[in-house]
């Protein structure tokens, strides 16, 4: 197998640049408010289509 040599792995390993604590942190924040803001998004609409079937009398 050629195409595996563990000094290539290695050395893409070294390559990665990994997140330092305040850049995880500050991602981590983000993600949380994104995912909450579209919990709400999603219970206003389902809300607010329910209240329109109510109206209709489809429900």
């Amino acid at each position: 197998m050629k195409w595996f040599n563990l000094n290539a792995i290695w050395k893409e390993i070294s390559k990665i640049r990994w997140p330092k604590k305040g850049d995880l942190l500050t991602n981590s924040v983000q993600v949380i408010i994104f995912t909450g803001f579209f919990v709400v998004f999603f219970a206003i609409c389902l809300v607010v289509v329910s209240a329109l079937l109510n109206a209709l009398g489809v429900l």
